[in-house]
């Protein structure tokens, strides 16, 4: 289990987290309400937003249709780009968590729910996350 846990809250914006993700080499953080409860997670899939492309094709041909021909300012457009997202948009919720004290087969429990990482919690509050790298570490010490 890792114990240092870094997390983020519903308001943080998406571009924050793709840094937060980038600098700490992690896929994912948990959110945590105001009172430290995990309410969700975001992962690098999530800020991706696999039909952002789509969605910008459309919204473009719409815009030229109401420019009537008129050529669109370039930093009009980028302006329009550039990312306002919260993680509350995007984060995956809700969280899957374990107990401390928890027994379970780990490994079976991020295939079921297709996650990489789980919360651990003690009391409601997360002291630490185990993912998929510390099951693999624990099976190479046996």
């Amino acid at each position: 289990m890792t114990t240092a846990v870094i997390s983020v809250s519903p308001d943080t914006p998406t571009s924050e987290v793709a840094g937060i993700l980038r600098d700490h080499r992690i896929s994912a953080v948990p959110v945590i309400d105001q009172i430290g409860t995990p309410i969700g997670m975001v992962s690098e899939g999530d800020l991706i937003g696999r039909d952002d492309a789509d969605h910008e094709a459309r919204r473009d041909w719409w815009l030229t249709l109401l420019a009537e021909g008129e050529t669109l300012n370039p930093n009009f457009l980028a302006s329009l780009r550039a990312s306002k997202r919260r993680v509350r948009d995007v984060m995956t919720a809700p969280v899957v968590t374990v107990g401390e004290e928890t027994e379970l087969k780990l490994a079976r429990l991020l295939t079921a729910h297709r996650i990489k990482l789980v919360p651990v919690l003690r009391d409601g509050q997360i002291v630490g996350i185990v993912s998929r790298a510390d099951l693999l570490r624990t099976l190479a010490e046996v």
